[in-house]
């Protein structure tokens, strides 16, 4: 190996003081400098206040974003102590906003039973990464104030005037030369805060946008807490029982629990410790899990509803058509996984367990109606797994996922390197064929799709194994689905809906969407899913290249452009395409195809809540939230073919 020529010596050994570390390797802090990172400076500063609401001294908090994206935060806590700090020999404030690792959330006699955030680090790093800091203090009687550019203190604290009340004020810049945008997303801080006020019962948060007129303003206080949580996620869906279950206890690690099971198949449980959603669960899920397992199956026996004779419920025909909130607040969290939200202290599966088994019996003795309807779904679940168990095996036989028992209507690539292929899943034979002839060969395979979809919404996995139009799909990808879904075993890296952009498109796009949400999940989650972009319109004239344009705006920007060439409307023939089926082989590689130049949106899951929402309102039972989506979002709506 070639060695690099440098001097190593005392002076080439860097020493990085005070926030210096913070501004050379934001990443290691707030994640990344995109704009999830950016959303991250507020969700810091807002815990803060959260763990002085958690503390029980909070009761309001104040969320602002001002003109040019200055962030403010207002709580009406105990307020930072301004009082000098005895180690640092400055304000306890100012050492608050200087000092990594310095705040009140460590060891047994720290100002904080429980909290979030970074442990200490939220706000020294909110200020290190910020152009500009300004912190006012009601404290004591007394009003204060303290300034700071790049982490460097500026204005050190100091009195400006008398205050009654307590409370902390933080305005910050973030600094445009560490950050890809300072654009917030005015809904992503919305969700947030939203789901801050469920899980602190009766904390008021209010939220403004003053960026442009109209001002944006929301407010969230929920007295019902979880319990308003659960109805909030079930606002759409058929429920089987009124109320949600509420079980509660405090103690050294307080937990708390909303359930409600509704008439769908999918099975939504969100679970948080300190308020910081844990989305890949841990040991608390564990703990819920096996206590909601044991319970059901200790009741249907106890009340001969399961016979000697009949199998344990397996834990999945329990959960089938639940949704629940799972929250605990433990003092020491040791959180692991890959995104680091996934809780790994042991004891708590056992605190989480008992107090399940406790409170749900007592609950379904005191409820049988309640404990009946639920067990009758569970029972049917169970019987449509045993179904779809059989369903799966039959078509395991028919494929190992060889060329030869793949789908019939598949054009496959000739790679075999997952990473490199990609499979158009195309609405009609007509596209089919026009894909199949326009494609590479070597790394694009593709699959036409015809006649209507199973809406996966409204049907069990044993209706879903078998099914002419998605069993096609499932084969081609060659993963499995549901539980046995294995992203390992993927055939294509990319796996790319390409459907007519009118509304039967949109129709099967959501379909589509809706069935890989189900049941092939992790493919979402894995940045696997795409959306084509084939184009609205072709303008041409004779002795002239082809122009496409894939928006109403792409249009009137192509008309310009080409105005300015000497090209006048009048000049040139339009053409608005119908469907994919009206391009010819040539025309759907150079536009929708080809690498080089096509459009592929990638479908994400940043925010599983809202989708689940989205997908239950728009392919679920409940008629008249479904119209009122659309009556609200029909003006937003633009080339609707009817």
């Amino acid at each position: 190996m070639e060695k690099y020529k440098h001097k190593y010596g005392a002076e080439q050994i860097q020493v990085l003081e005070g926030l210096e570390a913070v501004r050379k390797r934001p990443g290691m802090y707030i994640g990344s400098t995109s704009i999830r990172g950016l959303h991250h400076m507020v969700y810091e500063i807002v815990d803060n206040c959260v763990d002085e609401a958690l503390a029980g001294y909070c009761t309001e908090i104040n969320v602002v974003i001002e003109p040019g994206n200055v962030i403010s935060v207002k709580d009406d806590g105990r307020g930072i102590p301004v009082e000098i700090h005895p180690k640092t020999k400055i304000s306890t404030a100012e050492t608050v906003y200087t000092v990594l690792h310095a705040g009140g959330k460590f060891g047994g006699d720290s100002g904080y039973k429980v909290s979030g955030g970074l442990h200490g680090v939220g706000a020294s790093v909110v200020n290190a990464l910020s152009a500009w800091t300004e912190v006012t203090i009601k404290r004591d009687g007394g009003l204060y104030q303290m300034y700071f550019e790049k982490g460097k203190t500026v204005r050190k604290l100091e009195r400006i005037g008398d205050a009654e009340g307590t409370g902390t004020k933080v305005r910050f810049l973030a600094d445009n030369t560490i950050f890809e945008t300072l654009d917030y997303d005015y809904e992503t801080l919305e969700k947030r805060f939203r789901e801050i006020a469920f899980l602190t019962k009766g904390l008021k948060i209010t939220f403004e946008d003053r960026r442009e007129e109209p001002i944006k303003k929301n407010e969230f206080c929920y007295q019902g807490g979880l319990i308003s949580f659960v109805e909030y996620l079930n606002k759409n869906k058929e429920t089987l029982h009124k109320s949600p279950i509420y079980i509660e206890k405090d103690g050294e690690t307080p937990v708390e629990i909303a359930i409600q099971y509704t008439t769908s198949y999918s099975e939504n449980i969100y679970t948080f410790v300190n308020n910081i959603h844990t989305i890949e669960g841990g040991t608390h899920l564990e703990g819920f899990k096996r206590g909601l397992t044991k319970v059901f199956n200790d009741y249907a026996r106890s009340h001969n509803i399961l016979k000697e004779k009949d199998q344990n419920l397996q834990g999945e025909d329990i959960r089938e058509g639940i949704t629940a909130v799972v929250s605990v607040k433990v003092k020491n969290p040791q959180f692991e996984g890959q995104t680091k939200t996934k809780l790994g202290n042991s004891e708590v599966t056992g605190i989480v367990q008992s107090m399940v088994n406790e409170a749900l019996s007592t609950f379904l003795e005191e409820n049988p109606q309640v404990a009946k309807a639920i067990l009758e779904k569970c029972i049917s679940a169970s019987r449509a797994r045993e179904a779809a168990r059989r369903a799966r095996e039959l078509v395991r036989k028919k494929s190992n996922l060889e060329t030869s028992t793949l789908p019939g209507k598949l054009a496959d690539c000739s790679s075999k390197n997952a990473e490199e292929c990609e499979v158009y899943i195309v609405e009609g034979d007509s596209a089919g064929g026009s894909a199949k002839q326009g494609r590479d060969r070597k790394f694009q395979a593709i699959l036409p799709l015809w006649g209507k979809m199973l809406n996966v919404e409204k049907a069990r996995a044993d209706k879903i194994y078998g099914n002419d139009k998605l069993n096609p799909v499932i084969v081609a990808i060659g993963a499995g689905i549901g539980a046995d879904f294995d992203i390992t075993k993927i055939r294509y890296g990319k796996v790319i809906i390409m459907a007519d952009a009118d509304v039967d498109g949109a129709h099967i796009r959501t379909l589509l969407l809706t069935f890989f949400f189900r049941y092939m999940r992790p493919l979402i989650e894995n940045g696997n899913v795409y959306l084509a972009q084939p184009p609205l319109y072709k303008l041409s004239k004779k002795g002239m290249k082809d122009v496409y344009c894939y928006t109403d705006d792409d249009l009137e920007k192509a008309y310009k452009d080409l105005a300015e060439k000497g090209i006048q409307r009048d000049q040139l023939s339009l053409q608005r395409y119908k469907g994919l089926g009206e391009m010819n082989p040539d025309q759907l590689w150079d536009t929708t195809m080809n690498p080089e130049t096509r459009i592929l949106i990638k479908v994400t899951m940043d925010d599983a809540i809202k989708a689940d929402a989205i997908f239950t309102l728009l392919m679920g039972d409940e008629v008249e939230p479904r119209r009122e989506f659309i009556q609200q979002n029909a003006k937003y709506v633009k080339n609707l073919d009817v």
